[in-house]
């Protein structure tokens, strides 16, 4: 008897980090929804402190959740059922189907990864039950072969789930005909035979001018091309995966409004600010290390994954000097959760959550105290920032726990009746736990306009929706949509 068919899946590889999969997935989702599919997204493994909340109150990585959005549907914690967030150089939190289940150094890790793989498979396959494809997003390259054994990101899972690969090259980093055929020399003969195809992504100029380029790919490797994809500039307006986009220049947008957000070695999150970067009358600034905080109207503090740790960092860059200078000439500040704790006077770890127990003196810009204690919160909220009236959504996510005289004038009234947040007697320092809060347009524009600027009047999740639609467009006109199509169906089949 002929095995059940199987829903439809296609994964796709990269030949390295930032080669833009995330992007190319939550295009195909969008592209293959319109083409009236279920479609789901899938990344077996993450690494990024970037996180979205789920409705079933987890978390996994924005990037899927974004590549849902693309599905038109809500995210959930088997679309990346691990989830790493880097504490420090060498360790992160695991995440597992949106629970943190412990901390882990990398050599630690690399150990247990394979532990994890039935957990990987099993939502894999419950995404499956429910779809009619899944695309599916690598981490990072197959070809860093010193750590195969034991993979759950790339070809061990796709050899595991029996998945077909579409390997992705960067041209605009140079290099991409390398790249993929060095991948194609380093991989075991019945790895190579499961990519079935290649994509050029980021390309700028004459296409034309590459086909030389294609042929050798093709005549050294023996896959077949799916397509040139362009550089996508609407990707400027979705949020990025990690923390590889802050390494990437911003351009000035020459905005009468200038807004400093230092980058922190755990910067968390980072994606509340892209609203502001689309106000035209915003110039927003992430501030690098080795560099002092520029003149501004206001300096943000953005989450981080491990806030003593990033605490005493941004004293390390000598950043609590130019913040305090800031504030005495009358500047503003805003903390959101780990800024938000940092702006506090003391923070303490007691139990040692985020590194070694201990306790830092913070910068005293707020009457308030945190301790950094379980249960972690995680959950979608909504309410009314009580300086502008306007009302706001967003997510809590966090450990801590903040008190004190400052807790009396909170920055929001949720629904339901709680609060979060506190703001200093004059209003000019605030912090809140929630993430999230520039997506709201009305409150945005309130909040710009508390400080002398005009909205542009943008829908921000519009502008999402319409650049999730651009790059569809694009890729139907450029990929070979089709084709992949057939490679998951024929694999489905047999």
């Amino acid at each position: 008897m002929a095995s059940p068919k199987r829903a439809r899946a296609v994964m796709l590889q990269g030949t390295g980090s930032d080669v833009g999969k995330s992007l190319l997935v939550a295009g195909l989702c969008r592209a293959l929804t319109r083409r009236g599919l279920t479609v789901r997204p899938f990344k077996p493994q993450n690494m990024s402190n970037n996180a979205a909340v789920t409705a079933d109150g987890g978390e996994i990585g924005r990037a899927q959740a974004l590549q849902a959005r693309a599905c038109g549907v809500a995210p959930t914690v088997h679309m990346n059922p691990v989830l790493l967030k880097p504490q420090s150089d060498v360790g992160s939190q695991i995440v597992l189907r949106g629970v943190v289940v412990g901390n882990a150094r990398a050599a630690d890790y690399q150990a247990r990864k394979g532990e994890l793989l039935g957990a990987v498979l099993d939502s894999f396959e419950r995404l499956r039950a429910e779809a009619d494809i899944v695309v599916v997003e690598g981490a990072g390259s197959p070809a860093e072969v010193n750590l195969r054994v034991g993979d759950i990101a790339n070809m061990g899972f796709a050899t595991a789930a029996d998945v077909p690969v579409i390997l992705v090259g960067d041209i605009d980093r140079g290099g991409v005909i390398a790249s993929l055929v060095g991948t194609h020399a380093l991989l075991p003969p019945d790895e190579r035979a499961r990519i079935k195809g290649f994509l050029i992504n980021k390309f700028r100029g004459d296409v034309r001018l590459f086909e030389s380029g294609l042929r050798i790919i093709e005549e050294r490797t023996g896959w077949r091309g799916f397509g040139v994809v362009p550089w996508l500039k609407e990707a400027a307006t979705l949020p990025a995966e990690d923390a590889v986009a802050l390494d990437r220049p911003r351009a000035a947008s020459g905005g009468a409004l200038r807004v400093v957000v230092p980058m922190l070695s755990r910067i968390a999150n980072f994606d509340d600010f892209d609203p502001l970067a689309q106000e035209p009358g915003v110039e927003l600034l992430m501030a690098p290390p080795g560099r002092p905080l520029p003149d501004c109207d206001l300096v943000i503090l953005p989450g981080a994954k491990a806030t003593i740790a990033d605490l005493a960092f941004l004293r390390a860059q000598g950043w609590d000097i130019d913040l305090l200078a800031h504030w005495r000439r009358g500047g503003r500040v805003l903390g959101i959760c780990g800024g938000y704790q940092m702006m506090g006077r003391t923070i303490a770890d007691p139990d040692g959550i985020e590194g070694p127990p201990g306790e830092a003196v913070g910068l005293g810009l707020l009457d308030v105290d945190t301790v950094l204690k379980g249960p972690k919160v995680l959950e979608e909220a909504r309410g009314v920032e009580r300086q502008t009236g306007a009302a706001v959504a967003g997510y809590e996510m966090h450990m801590g726990r903040t008190e004190g005289g400052d807790r009396a004038r909170p920055m929001l009234t949720l629904d339901g009746g709680g609060t979060d947040g506190a703001a200093s007697e004059d209003g000019r320092a605030q912090g809140c736990y929630l993430h999230g809060l520039f997506a709201a347009d009305g409150f945005r524009a309130a909040f710009l306009a508390g400080l002398g600027a005009v909205s542009s009047g943008l829908s921000y999740d519009a502008a999402v929706e319409r650049a999730l639609d651009a790059i569809a467009d694009r890729l139907e006109r450029e990929m070979d949509i089709g084709a992949i199509l057939a490679v998951a169906e024929q694999h489905s089949s047999g």
